[in-house]
């Protein structure tokens, strides 16, 4: 009897246990579910080549509100100060309106760039662009005036 009691205890917990994981699993499932997409970039880089140091650049990101409702940018981070990400601040994007995030450089610094900008929108969610590029040291002195028009024989 007292063996019969204990088979039953156990085989009772162990459905009881069951039970309590099959839930908790679905719980987790359910919260780890894909949100759909709300946001598009029509591109994630920009590669603005061979730029001369110390003349700005700029470049537009554009993107597109793919969701059923009204879409806020709450946030564009540069990953850096020489990058100045320039938005609206005030407005939501309409569902299947577009807006666009205009990036700059200062090109300050001489050689390879590569710059990642993070739109933070809709309270949690992120997407991030890239900028990339070259800058080449400008000459120290301008030509001499008239070695533009000599000519050797």
């Amino acid at each position: 009897m007292k063996k019969i009691f204990i088979l039953s205890a156990l085989s009772l917990f162990t459905a009881f246990s069951y039970a309590q994981t099959s839930v908790a699993t679905t719980a987790v499932a359910a919260s780890d579910a894909v949100k759909p997409e709300v946001l598009t970039l029509k591109q994630t880089e920009h590669d603005f080549g061979k730029i001369p140091q110390g003349k700005p650049v700029t470049t537009v990101f554009e993107i597109t509100n793919i969701g059923k409702t009204a879409l806020k940018l709450d946030n564009v981070q540069a990953s850096c100060g020489c990058t100045t990400p320039m938005w609206d601040k005030e407005n939501a994007i309409a569902p299947g309106a577009t807006s666009k995030i205009t990036v700059g450089y200062n090109a300050a610094a001489e050689g390879p760039f590569t710059k990642f900008i993070t739109i933070t929108y809709n309270g949690n969610e992120a997407k991030q662009v890239t900028i990339k590029g070259e800058v080449w040291k400008t000459p120290a002195e301008s030509v001499p005036a008239n070695a533009a028009t000599e000519i050797k024989n």
